[in-house]
């Protein structure tokens, strides 16, 4: 798979959250953290997303905001 976004991190899945519309997948990435992204159920279903299944984590992003108290 080649994609032109650079932050392609490698994970296990860890949980699949199935909704009606949505699903919440959770992955362990390579490096010990947690992610969770939120996507349909159909691709859950349509890409074989199964828990233990490896997966990339692809972030695409225009702006990525920071705040402090």
């Amino acid at each position: 798979m080649k994609l032109s976004a650079r932050n392609q991190l490698p994970g296990t899945v860890q949980s699949i959250t199935l909704g009606a519309v949505m699903a919440e997948v959770v992955v362990k990435l390579d490096g010990g953290e947690e992610l969770t992204s939120a996507i349909t159920a159909n691709s859950v279903r349509s890409l074989g997303i199964q828990e233990g299944g490896r997966v990339y984590v692809v972030v695409k992003a225009t702006e990525v905001m920071l705040g402090v108290d």
